[in-house]
Parts: C-alpha cells; sequence; structure tokens
C-alpha cells in the first residue's frame, strides 16, 4: 500500500532513488558557493524587487549565500533559493495564500537541490501537497484533492537554462564560470577585431 501524499508541511519517507540522468543540463547545477544578485534574482523568478524583498524581510526566502549586512551590502541568492523564488511566484499565481505557501516553503528549505528534484508539489487552492511517487500523485488526484502541480524538476530544468545568461559571483572570491556567449555577441566580437583602415 502507497503511503498517502503528504502535505508540505509533513516530512516525507526516504524514497532512495537517485536523480533521474539528464534531468540537468550538463547534469550540474551552480555549487553553494556561487550567487546572484537581486536584479539577476529577480528577472530570473519572474518577480519584482517589492517581492523580493519583502519575502528576504519576512523570512519567506531569504539568501543563503549573503544577506544584507548594512548599507552598500549586495544580497547573493543561490541556485536553490531562486528555485524556491520561482516555486513561490508560480503557488502565489495560482492563488495560494502567503500562509499557505510559508509552510511549504518552510519544508523545502530543508531540502538540499537533487531531493527537490523528485517532488512533486500539488494544490487544491489550500494545502500543498508533496508528491515523491507516481503512486502518490494518483492516490492524490482519485481523492479529488489536486487541481494543478508544480514538477520540480521542470522548474529545476528550465532554471538551468535560463540561470546560465546572468552574471554569478563567488562568496569565496574566487572566479565564477564565464557566461557562455551567444552567437551573436561572437560574430559581434570577431567582425569589430577584422576592422581595418
Amino acid at each position: 500500500m502507497v503511503d498517502e501524499p503528504q502535505a508540505a508541511g509533513a516530512r516525507p519517507q526516504d524514497v532512495g532513488q537517485e536523480i533521474q540522468p539528464g534531468l540537468f543540463p550538463d547534469d550540474s547545477v551552480p555549487d553553494d558557493l556561487v550567487g546572484y544578485r537581486v536584479p539577476s534574482a529577480c528577472q530570473i523568478a519572474g518577480i519584482t524587487y517589492r517581492q523580493l524583498d519583502y519575502w528576504a524581510r519576512t523570512s519567506l526566502v531569504v539568501p543563503s549565500i549573503r544577506g544584507a549586512a548594512g548599507s552598500g551590502s549586495q544580497r547573493l541568492y543561490s541556485f536553490k533559493d531562486i528555485l524556491v523564488l520561482k516555486i513561490v511566484k508560480r503557488l502565489l499565481d495560482t492563488g495560494i495564500s502567503l500562509q499557505n505557501i510559508r509552510v511549504a516553503v518552510d519544508h523545502l528549505r530543508d531540502r538540499g537541490v537533487h531531493d527537490l528534484a523528485k517532488i512533486t508539489l500539488f494544490s487544491d487552492g489550500t494545502t500543498v501537497y508533496e508528491c515523491t511517487s507516481a503512486e502518490e500523485v494518483v492516490d492524490l488526484l482519485q481523492g479529488g484533492q489536486g487541481v494543478f502541480g508544480i514538477a520540480v524538476s521542470g522548474a529545476m530544468r528550465e532554471l538551468t537554462g535560463t540561470i546560465a545568461n546572468f552574471p554569478a559571483e563567488r562568496a569565496d572570491g574566487g572566479e565564477s564560470e564565464a557566461r557562455p556567449e551567444d552567437e551573436l555577441a561572437y560574430r559581434r566580437k570577431n567582425r569589430v577585431g577584422r576592422k581595418t583602415g
């Protein structure tokens, strides 16, 4: 018998599955020391500065790499932080209350990035449920509880594709990976270098 899908505030059973190969481009995500400044985090997650600032001040989603420590300091958000921001945005867009989103986010906060890839979030408009297997999804839908769902792995795949186009910083001061140059930028750079007289 399969356990009932769990509300997002409940601890899931250990499913002991490996991450699906090919889930992430290059099978990698930025390491824990790579961070993104506020303007980039807002653009990547599709939220406003006001939303990001409010969520940070109310501890809904706080930057895990570097918080604001006074005037002029820059907050740095990790890949996981930005993933959670995207999830919060999607839940808000579907009409879930911020109070219920907080419960779900508190639960997600305890997870690693690769653990999050195994989760599908469903909601009936009030409660957010976590499913970690196809059987749990079927049970939830048969019970009439699921209205919409967010496959976290899909959001992660989308995020890994998008985030590569934004500048990143390393919290340890090391070099972050250079952003891949798009074809148009490459051609412009080469054209400027070839001009003569």
